[in-house]
């Protein structure tokens, strides 16, 4: 950064703008991408490579505040078999619990962070769970997403190109309960509260499911052409009762109330391309960030939702990114922080 042009800032504005942005680039393209949640790893994430053959890469990194710089430390770099498609640690913010980072890709595994001392060189990230949800065969239908609950960090369900959602246990390594969710191959999962989850699906529809009642299922809605898949679903911590979901190779997010289903209660509609990511504000009930491939991250106020805006809404924040944004996580334990990737990069951004 080129220093300030007047002596008497002392680079003060220079040095407020860097604190705003910080960037890592990555040795590959980075796809898989999520922060740590725990109160004493500030401005950690881990990261994923995304390399068309076997063995692919995960990274976790940390921002060094007193340089700002962001580091990855080798001795928690690890090989992973194929590109993971989601990685997320532990929703432990309190520190109670080992510090494990899950990812899935043929299957789900749950990894364990030791803490790492200059002393020992051994692997300081250890394979703790390879959980295969097929039991008739070592083979599976490969994951394309999963989730792990908030409120009983026991519980991840991970969804899959063969139509089924899957919950596991991962304290007792079994699977608590296993559906066909869809018609079609399911590509995300959120979940909602203790014993509720969401899916979306390559058949267009968002469906609500109760571990109490597992016969049923609620369609929240269907994209209203044919043969329109939904890939990504954000489900509203700070309000339940809505949800957002993204249209495959389509520019716009659809905002769900599930009291109402099938009729979005808002379509945001400034993106120049197809939406890839979104995440809700961990911290307030109304705001929501969308990125896509038209390079852009973009914030938006929902806070008027329900009232129709002449033209449609606007977003109230907007950052273009060096490339398309292929990944987006709001920081639950920082909620000022949000973290994007694009090729190589790994940005977090000041909100």
């Amino acid at each position: 950064m080129g220093a300030s042009s007047d002596p008497t800032q002392d680079g003060s504005d220079e040095q407020q703008k860097r604190s705003e942005i910080y960037t890592y680039e990555a040795p590959w393209h980075i796809y898989a991408m999520n922060w740590s949640v725990r109160r004493d790893k500030k401005y950690r994430l881990a990261i994923a490579s995304l390399l068309e053959q076997y063995p692919n890469r995960v990274e976790i990194v940390q921002l060094d505040d007193s340089n700002g710089e962001i580091r990855s430390d080798p001795n928690l770099s690890f090989e992973h078999p194929y590109p993971p498609t989601k990685a997320i640690f532990i929703p432990d913010k309190d520190c109670q619990r080992p510090d494990l980072l899950a990812t899935s890709s043929d299957f789900l595994r749950v990894w364990r962070i030791a803490d790492t001392d200059a002393e020992s060189s051994s692997r300081a990230v250890e394979l703790k769970s390879l959980l295969n949800g097929n039991k008739n065969s070592e083979y599976c239908g490969p994951l394309t997403s999963f989730d792990w609950n908030e409120a009983e960090p026991r519980r991840i369900g991970t969804s899959s190109i063969d139509t089924t959602c899957t919950i596991w246990d991962i304290e007792k390594e079994t699977v608590d309960t296993q559906l066909i969710a869809h018609d079609k191959e399911v590509y995300d999962i959120a979940w909602g509260g203790v014993g509720v989850f969401a899916s979306v699906s390559a058949d267009g529809s968002v469906r609500v499911f109760d571990l109490r009642d597992k016969e049923h299922s609620t369609i929240i809605y269907e994209s209203s052409e044919p043969d329109t898949p939904l890939v990504r679903l954000g489900w509203n911590k700070q309000d339940p009762r809505y949800m957002a979901t993204i249209i495959m190779d389509s520019a716009k997010v659809v905002v769900l109330d599930i009291r109402f289903p099938t009729l979005p209660v808002v379509e945001l509609q400034r993106h120049q391309a197809s939406v890839n990511a979104v995440a809700w504000a961990p911290h307030s009930s109304c705001h929501i960030c969308t990125a896509g491939d038209d390079s852009q991250a973009l914030i938006w106020d929902l806070s008027s939702m329900g009232q129709p805006v002449e033209g449609g809404l606007d977003p109230i924040l907007a950052y273009t990114a060096g490339a398309e944004i292929e990944q987006l996580q709001w920081s639950s334990s920082q909620p000022d922080w949000v973290a994007i990737a694009f090729s190589t990069k790994l940005q977090i951004l000041r909100v």
